[in-house]
């Protein structure tokens, strides 16, 4: 298998981070180191035989001596092999989840374990993970005083309303050992696996004296063979011109390496068909991450496309919405408005108004609908009778008729009144006249006389308050 074990100098979700000067240093210690279950390390399944390092994102690889002076994030990768006699079920759901077309693609990943016995404090902004950005805290004082808000330490890894700290690891750090998890608390993501392929192993028996020119160091790794037969043996050992017996194996599964087997194969052998077969493992996984990530990358720039494009229409799709909704305001606003004028224009037909009337009335004319206008209009007809325009003009033409017939009745009676006078002047002017005759007949001793005629009608009509049209 072959998998990133964590992500240099980036905070993973736990708090915790290191850079690539540490890095460097402790990558080969992870060799030989165990693999676990979940962190659990009573369920060991598996070693570490190999530790490299690639770039974040796109997993190609990287030297060592590039590495350590590396302020941007990286990767430490990780090759291994996991004992499929251990727990087959595990074995099988590592490999299912290589398979892309499986729900569990990309579901295992890889997460360290580490020991230390120092660290410094980290400050970045809320949301930013790059130490590259972060301000470090590494005096013993500020660090005390800042501690106890680390995870480790039981905080919420908050500082104030904007920064968050982490724990940068440092002084004798020591891998203990890999998790494999459903959760990893570092970006990273999946467990490669080889192709299920035969693999051919080439060993080498009865070798003659000139084959074994080894190094001191690689000498220690033979594995002597038993003596089966000592003619055979003396005959190995006498002759240099021995040939070399080659023998070709396809292994498929650990019980295919027999006790027997293992006699006549050298630990180096296994160690470097190991090695080799790792390196191809983790180059294929590499190669395939690359290629998903690459894929994903393209597939989020699609999608980042259609989410640009999306947003852009959906703007429009708002504006639009607010300009039709301004549009329907404003038409509704001058429907309100003709409206509330037809019927002002309507009272002030109907009705003679007053200036007061007609803010009393467009008061409650303007919030009304057809309805409730009809009502108050029948309301205000009863209530407002007095100034309707049509009984006014009725009620003053019936007046003017009125006066007009009361002048004409008033005329006529003076005219009959005039006639009267003047009938009763030519009366009195004759009754006069014949008075004054029989007055010098009447004797002075005569006692008075009654009024006169003229006198009669002088007192009864008084005369004097009448004016005579001649």
């Amino acid at each position: 298998v072959a998998f990133d074990a964590c992500v240099v100098n980036r905070v993973n979700k736990n708090g915790d981070v290191i850079d690539g000067e540490t890095a460097a240093k402790i990558a080969k210690n992870f060799i030989n180191k165990p693999i676990n279950i979940e962190h659990n390390r009573k369920q060991v399944i598996g070693c570490i035989l190999s530790a490299n390092f690639s770039k974040f994102g796109s997993n190609e690889s990287l030297a060592e001596a590039d590495i350590k002076s590396m302020k941007t994030p990286f990767n430490i990768t990780l090759g291994g092999v996991i004992w499929k006699v251990v727990d087959k079920d595990l074995a099988d759901q590592i490999e299912e989840s290589n398979d892309p077309t499986s729900d569990n693609y990309m579901s295992i990943s890889a997460s360290w374990e580490l020991g230390f016995n120092d660290y410094n404090i980290v400050v970045l902004d809320n949301g930013e993970k790059n130490i590259e950005n972060a301000t470090i805290v590494s005096d013993a004082t500020e660090v005390e005083k800042i501690k106890d808000y680390l995870r480790g330490f039981g905080g919420n890894g908050k500082l104030g309303d904007d920064k968050s700290v982490y724990r940068q690891v440092l002084g004798k750090v020591v891998p203990l050992g890999i998790g494999f998890t459903l959760n990893p608390a570092a970006d990273v993501q999946g467990v490669a696996t080889p192709p299920e392929e035969p693999i051919k192993i080439e060993l080498k028996t009865n070798k003659s004296s000139e084959e074994i020119e080894l190094k001191e160091e690689e000498k220690a790794e033979i594995v002597e063979e038993p003596v089966l037969a000592s003619e055979n043996n003396i005959s190995q050992e006498e002759s240099l011109d021995v040939k070399k017996e080659r023998i070709y194996m396809k292994i498929t599964k650990i019980e295919d390496i027999t006790d027997s087997l293992l006699k006549e194969v050298t630990a180096s052998s296994i160690v470097d068909f190991v090695a080799e077969e790792l390196k191809k493992a983790n180059e294929t996984f590499l190669a395939e991450k690359s290629a998903q990530e690459n894929e994903l990358k393209a597939a989020n720039e699609k999608i980042a496309t259609v989410t640009a494009e999306h947003d852009a229409v959906k703007k429009q799709v708002e504006e639009l919405g607010q300009k039709l909704a301004t549009i329907e305001a404003e038409k509704e606003a001058k429907a309100k408005e003709e409206a509330f004028n037809l019927r002002m224009a309507a009272f002030d037909e109907e009705f003679d108004l007053s200036d007061e009337d007609r803010k009393v009335l467009a008061s409650d004319l303007k919030d009304l609908n057809e309805e409730a206008f009809s009502a108050y209009k029948s309301k205000m007809s009863v209530l407002m009778k007095e100034k309707n325009k049509a009984i006014k003009k009725a009620k003053m033409a019936k007046e003017q008729e009125t006066k007009k017939h009361a002048e004409a009745q008033e005329v006529k009676a003076s005219e009959e009144v005039a006639q009267e006078i003047s009938t009763t002047q030519e009366v009195v002017e004759q009754a006069v006249d014949n008075g004054s005759k029989a007055s010098i007949e009447i004797p002075n001793s005569a006692p008075v006389s009654q009024p006169s005629v003229k006198e009669k009608y002088a007192a009864a009509f008084g005369l004097d308050g009448f004016e005579l049209i001649k």
